[in-house]
């Protein structure tokens, strides 16, 4: 690493070597933003609570500088910004509290320590590797017509803190030449042994922070690498998941791997005895990044986080985002319960959040707030028949089925028939007992089938650029 100061260039040392995550991206690759060219001339590595995310240097026509940041196939293009007044200590910046930058009104989104990992190629300015800074970023809680809602990011490592806005993109929309040839996730060589029962294991992504084992399912942390010391916690609960891992299948036109699942639990914060399961897959595409397939009670959604921050009403009973207004249906506290697979974020059993769901009609909108973290994901229901068709289940169509299952016909006029009714009153007499049971043990009961839930991405699902982005 050689810095230059005026013309003359010094030598300051060896950078960290850069942690390989197939990225599409490399330098010298090309295209247009904004209507204007750009190249990729650097690129930077930066490491935070929940996992790795990178920032490429983009050198525009003009000659000035912008970023590219990247995270799990996710992409936010932004430039920098000059601030119209002082800008307050990262502590003042609340989680899911609102403020107003340069006039433009923002949520906050994540307010959390942060560090350079590695850096390679031309930076416009010198990074200092390994300092911990802060780093605070704001979503817009409206989108301005024929764009997304912005991203507005506040770096603490200079004084005074520099800020960058821009917006969620698709590399397709880049018009990008120059790419690797090859992007696939894969990382074969990757292999170590399951900590507890010595399985040998290798992961598919890259970029995963946590995967399951195997043969006893143990839950592994990899966030330090697998050369670091492999933390795990015992898992004795197994829950088989519907749709099995690895499987491929196309949704809304997109191919899909399932390469992640978790079990989760939610209780009314009001009543303790109220409790109801749903099930998370997580999917992955190597140009959409990740997705979130979700089966509920009331049927199976397909939701992504979302980049903006959607207005939520005074009274919380209701929020819009991007011109849709929907109604609170439940708030919850949810727990993670049981996981298999692998995730790019530190998935850990136990893991809590504070949740709400909104709806309107078969449109959806969800939040999750953690300490550090509030996200929001947005998508929409829809119909068991096209999972099962998506991932070739049809001999499974039946156990797929939730609250879209068609009425019984009118001509068969099963409600005239008193067993029907004898029926009924033996089903309400089981739910009467099984509400007042306070627990939902996955080994014994679908737990799935328990009280009411809509749909939302689980906490850590930032595929809109990371907890960063």
């Amino acid at each position: 690493m050689v810095v230059r100061e005026g013309e003359v260039l010094k030598r300051i040392g060896k950078m960290a070597e850069l942690f390989d995550d197939h990225s599409p991206l490399q330098l010298q690759a090309s295209g247009t933003w904004n209507g204007q060219g750009f190249s990729l001339v650097g690129r930077l590595q930066y490491q935070y609570g929940e996992g790795t995310w990178t920032e490429w240097h983009a050198l525009l026509a003009d000659g000035s500088s912008a970023w590219l940041a990247e995270d799990n196939g996710a992409y936010v293009f932004s430039s920098p910004q000059p601030q119209q007044r002082e800008l307050p200590a990262p502590e003042f910046f609340r989680i899911g509290a609102s403020t107003a930058i340069n006039g433009k009104p923002f949520g906050v989104a994540s307010n959390q320590p942060v560090a350079l990992k590695s850096a390679q190629g031309e930076l416009p300015h010198m990074p200092e590797l390994g300092r911990s800074f802060a780093l605070v970023e704001l979503r817009s809680q409206s989108a301005e017509a024929g764009g997304g809602a912005e991203v507005l990011s506040i770096d603490y490592s200079h004084t005074p803190p520099e800020v960058s806005a821009g917006r969620a993109v698709r590399l397709e929309d880049l018009q990008l030449v120059g790419l690797r040839d090859a992007s696939s996730k894969e990382e074969k060589g990757r292999q170590f042994n399951c900590p507890s029962c010595g399985a040998a294991l290798s992961p598919l992504l890259a970029t995963t922070q946590s995967m399951t084992c195997s043969a006893c399912h143990s839950l592994i942390d990899l966030s330090q690498g697998i050369g670091g010391e492999l933390k795990h916690a015992t898992q004795d609960e197994p829950v088989q998941p519907l749709i099995a891992l690895g499987s491929n299948g196309t949704l809304q036109g997109v191919e899909w791997q399932v390469v992640g699942y978790q079990h989760r639990m939610g209780q009314a914060p009001t009543d303790s005895d109220e409790q109801f399961g749903w099930e998370e897959y997580l999917l992955f595409n190597t140009k959409r990044g990740f997705s979130f397939l979700v089966d509920s009670s009331e049927g199976w959604s397909m939701v992504q986080p979302a980049t903006g921050a959607p207005v939520v009403s005074s009274n919380g009973q209701s929020a819009s985002y991007l011109g849709t207004r929907y109604q609170l249906k439940e708030s919850y506290n949810a727990e993670t319960n049981f996981v298999l697979g692998e995730f790019y974020w530190q998935v850990q059993r136990g893991q809590k959040t504070s949740n709400r769901d909104y709806a309107n009609g078969k449109s959806l909108l969800s939040m999750e707030q953690s300490a550090q973290e509030l996200t929001w994901s947005v998508g929409g229901q829809i119909a068991s028949d096209a999972v099962a068709q998506a991932f070739r289940l049809q001999d499974k169509k039946e156990l797929l089925q939730r609250s879209d299952v068609k009425p019984f016909a009118a001509a068969d006029a099963i409600w005239m028939r008193p067993d029907f009714w004898v029926f009924v009153l033996i089903v309400l007499v089981i739910l009467s007992i099984t509400t007042c049971s306070s627990n939902c043990d996955p080994t014994l009961q679908n737990c799935s089938g328990s009280g009411v839930r809509t749909s939302g991405a689980s906490f850590g699902g930032f595929s809109t650029g990371g907890g960063h982005k």
